[in-house]
C-alpha cells in the first residue's frame, strides 16, 4: 500500500503534467484552481483623461505549480465581447462573485487547458467591459492594449489590483510563453499583436480574422457595407467608454471615407504589411464560404506568412462564420491540445511536422495537404468568349477574337444566387461563361484573379466576378442562420467544471442543402478604381477602362462531370452596395481573363477540358444555396 501510494504521489505531481509521455494531462485540480483579476497599465491615454489606460485582465490558472514554485504558459483572448454579446455558440458572457472575482470564463479555453498546467486569460479590449481606455477597431489602442498583457506576462509591464489606485501585481506565475486564439474581432487582435513582433508570443490560432481593416470595408473601393468603424465601436463601447469616447468615434468616422479611399487610418490597421515582424507560429482557420470575415484575409495573410518563413498551419471549413468547435468539435480540440503543447510547454509531439492543410471536402469529410496551396498549383489563365447560344459563352484557353463583346445592365437586387441559376439562360444583368463539363476534377487552391476591360455607360460602377461549380452536390447550407451548422439540445463536457462553469457545451451538427451549384469563389471592385486601387476617380461614360478583381482564397475541386463557370456582373446583392448609378457595362472579352490557380497548371486543365462533348443546356434554372443574407456588421459575436 505505501508502494502504491508513493506511485500515485508521483503521477499526481505538479511536474506529471510536464513529464507525461506526448502530451500533457489533466492533473491539476480546475475546482481549486486561481482566479483573480488584475488591471494592466497599456501606457496609453485612448480616451484622453490625463492617465494611462488600464485593461481588465481575467485569470484562471492551477494552484499547484505556483506552490511548488513553477511557472506555466498562457493561452490568451483578447475579446470586446465579453459583456456586450458574448462568445462562442452559445453566446457566453463573463461572470463574477459578489466580490467581482472571476467565475464563468466564456468557452472552454479554461476547462480544457488549466487542469493541464497552463493559465487562461481572458483581456476586456481597451473602452470595453472593466477596461479603461475607448475602442478604436484594430487600431493603436486595440492592438496595444492586448500586446501590453504579453509584455506583462513577460515581466515587462505594470499591472494593478484595481481599475483605479491599488497594489502593483507582477505575473511571477508565467514562465513568459503566450499563446493567442480567439475567433473574428479576438482573431483579428492575435494577427495584431503578432505583427508587433512581441517578445513571448510564442504563437496565435486566428479563427475567421481579419488581416486588414480596409479590407472587412472595401474590396478595391466597393464598400461592402453601409457603415464604417465608428458604428461598430458604438456596438461594443462600455457605457463609460461612451461618456469619454466621442472624439476617437469621430476620428474613426473621418478617416474612412465611404468613398472607398485609402487613409492613413488604413494602413495603421493593415497587418499584412508587418507580416515580417511576426516571430510566432500561426494556426489559422477559415470558413470558405464566410461572407462576414471574408477568405481574402485569410489568403492575403497566408501568403504574406510564407514569403516571411513564419511556421503555420490551415483549417479550411466549407462552413461561414463558424468556430471549429462547433463544426468538427473532437478532432480540433484534440489537434488544438498538441498545438499548444508543441508551441507552448516544448513537446516534440510531431504536429510541427503533421500536414500542413486540412480541407474540407464535403460536410464532414475532410482532406489533407503536406503543404498549402496543395503542391503542383499553378496560376493558369482561362478565358471568356462568346458561346453558340445567345448570350451564354463559353470558358476555355481560346482567346475571343478582337472586338468580341458581351454586356449587362446592373441590377443591385440581385445577387450571385441569381446569377449562377440561369448561367445557361441569357438574362440582362450577367456575362456568364462555363467550360463543358469536365473529363476530370479540377481542383483550385489559393487565390485567384479575374482581369475585365469594360465600358460603363455612367460615371460609377460596381463589378462583381464569382466562380461557380456547376452541378449537383451536398453542401453546408452557409446563408442559413448557423451557417452550415445547427445547435442540437444535448450537450457534452470539454474538461472540469464548477457549478458555475460547467465546461459543457451544446453538440453540433452539420446543416446540409442539396444544390444544383456552388458559388465557391467571389471578388469585387469599384470600376472607379481601375489606376489606383487606393483612390478611386470618376468614369468618363464610352471610356473603356480596365481592372482586376481579386478573387477570395479558396481550395474547391470541380469534379468530373460537373462544369466550371466565371460569372462577370455588377453589384452582388447583400454583398456589395450598389453604385449611385444604374450602368450598362460592356465587356470586351479579348481583354478579359482569369488568372486561376489550379493543381497541375495548364495539363491539368488541358486533361480536364480536352475533348469534352457539347454541353446542352437545362430547361429549367439550377437550385442553389439561397441569396446571401443581409451580413452582420460586426466581425462578430458569437
Amino acid at each position: 500500500m505505501a508502494a502504491v501510494a508513493a506511485l500515485l504521489s508521483v503521477l499526481l505531481s505538479p511536474a506529471a503534467a510536464q513529464a507525461a509521455p506526448g502530451e500533457s494531462r489533466p492533473v491539476y485540480s480546475y475546482d481549486h484552481a486561481i482566479r483573480e483579476s488584475v488591471w494592466v497599465d497599456t501606457r496609453l491615454d485612448g480616451d484622453a483623461d490625463g492617465r494611462t489606460d488600464r485593461v481588465a485582465v481575467d485569470i484562471v490558472r492551477p494552484a499547484e505549480p505556483a506552490q511548488q514554485g513553477r511557472r506555466v504558459p498562457v493561452i490568451m483572448d483578447a475579446s470586446p465581447y465579453y459583456s456586450c454579446c458574448g462568445r462562442g455558440n452559445e453566446s457566453q458572457k463573463k461572470t463574477y462573485d459578489d466580490r467581482g472575482r472571476p467565475v464563468q470564463f466564456p468557452l472552454y479555453y479554461d476547462n480544457y487547458f488549466v487542469p493541464r498546467g497552463y493559465a487562461t486569460v481572458l483581456v476586456d479590449l481597451a473602452g470595453t467591459n472593466r477596461s479603461d481606455g475607448c475602442i478604436d477597431i484594430g487600431g493603436r489602442s486595440d492592438i496595444g492594449s492586448a500586446k501590453a498583457v504579453v509584455d506583462w506576462l513577460g515581466g515587462r509591464g505594470r499591472a494593478y489590483t484595481s481599475r483605479t489606485g491599488g497594489t502593483p501585481v507582477a505575473a511571477d506565475w508565467s514562465d513568459g510563453s503566450t499563446g493567442m486564439i480567439g475567433k473574428s474581432w479576438d482573431a483579428t487582435i492575435a494577427n495584431g499583436v503578432a505583427a508587433t513582433g512581441v517578445k513571448g508570443l510564442k504563437t496565435i490560432v486566428p479563427i475567421a480574422g481579419i488581416s486588414s481593416w480596409y479590407d472587412y470595408y472595401f474590396a478595391k473601393g466597393a464598400p461592402l457595407y453601409d457603415s464604417g468603424p465608428d458604428s461598430l465601436a458604438d456596438r461594443v463601447e462600455s457605457p463609460d467608454a461612451q461618456k469619454h469616447c466621442a472624439a476617437v468615434q469621430k476620428k474613426l468616422a473621418d478617416g474612412a471615407p465611404r468613398t472607398g479611399d485609402w487613409t492613413g487610418l488604413w494602413t495603421e490597421r493593415d497587418y499584412v504589411r508587418r507580416a515580417d515582424k511576426v516571430r510566432a507560429s500561426v494556426f489559422m482557420v477559415h470558413g470558405m464560404q464566410d461572407l462576414n470575415v471574408r477568405t481574402r484575409h485569410a489568403g492575403q495573410w497566408w501568403d504574406a506568412l510564407a514569403r516571411h518563413g513564419v511556421e503555420r498551419k490551415i483549417w479550411l471549413s466549407q462552413t461561414g462564420h463558424v468556430d471549429p468547435f462547433d463544426f468538427r468539435r473532437g478532432d480540433w480540440v484534440t489537434t488544438l491540445h498538441h498545438w499548444f503543447d508543441h508551441y507552448l510547454m516544448g513537446y516534440d509531439n510531431g504536429i510541427d511536422r503533421a500536414p500542413m492543410a486540412d480541407v474540407e471536402r464535403a460536410p464532414g469529410t475532410w482532406s489533407t495537404d503536406r503543404q498549402w496551396p496543395a503542391p503542383g498549383t499553378r496560376a493558369t489563365t482561362l478565358r471568356p468568349r462568346a458561346g453558340t447560344a445567345p448570350g451564354v459563352g463559353v470558358l476555355g484557353t481560346g482567346k475571343a477574337p478582337h472586338g468580341a463583346t458581351a454586356t449587362f445592365t446592373d441590377d443591385p437586387k440581385l445577387s450571385e444566387a441569381d446569377w449562377a441559376a440561369r448561367i445557361d439562360e441569357r438574362t440582362p444583368a450577367k456575362a456568364g461563361f462555363r467550360t463543358a463539363p469536365l473529363r476530370a476534377p479540377l481542383r483550385l487552391s489559393g487565390s485567384g484573379k479575374v482581369t475585365v476591360t469594360v465600358t460603363p455607360s455612367t460615371s460609377t460602377a460596381h463589378l462583381s466576378a464569382v466562380l461557380v461549380d456547376l452541378g449537383p452536390d451536398t453542401i453546408r447550407n452557409y446563408a442559413a442562420d448557423g451557417e452550415g451548422i445547427t445547435t442540437l439540445d444535448r450537450r457534452t463536457c470539454w474538461g472540469a467544471g464548477t457549478p458555475g462553469d460547467t465546461g459543457c457545451f451544446q453538440e453540433t451538427a452539420a446543416d446540409t442543402q442539396k444544390v444544383g451549384y456552388t458559388v465557391f469563389s467571389r471578388g469585387w471592385a469599384d470600376l472607379g478604381n481601375y489606376a489606383d486601387a487606393h483612390k478611386g476617380r470618376p468614369l468618363t461614360p464610352g471610356k473603356p477602362y480596365t481592372i482586376a478583381l481579386d478573387l477570395a482564397a479558396s481550395d474547391h475541386v470541380v469534379p468530373a462531370g460537373h462544369r466550371l463557370a466565371l460569372i462577370v456582373a455588377g453589384t452582388d446583392a447583400g454583398l456589395i452596395d450598389p453604385p449611385a448609378s444604374t450602368p450598362k457595362l460592356t465587356l470586351d472579352l479579348s481583354r478579359t481573363s482569369a488568372r486561376l490557380p489550379l493543381t497541375g497548371g495548364a495539363p491539368a486543365l488541358a486533361r480536364a477540358t480536352t475533348g469534352t462533348p457539347r454541353h446542352t443546356a437545362p430547361a429549367t434554372p439550377l437550385d442553389g444555396i439561397a441569396p446571401p443574407r443581409s451580413i452582420s456588421r460586426m466581425p462578430a459575436a458569437g
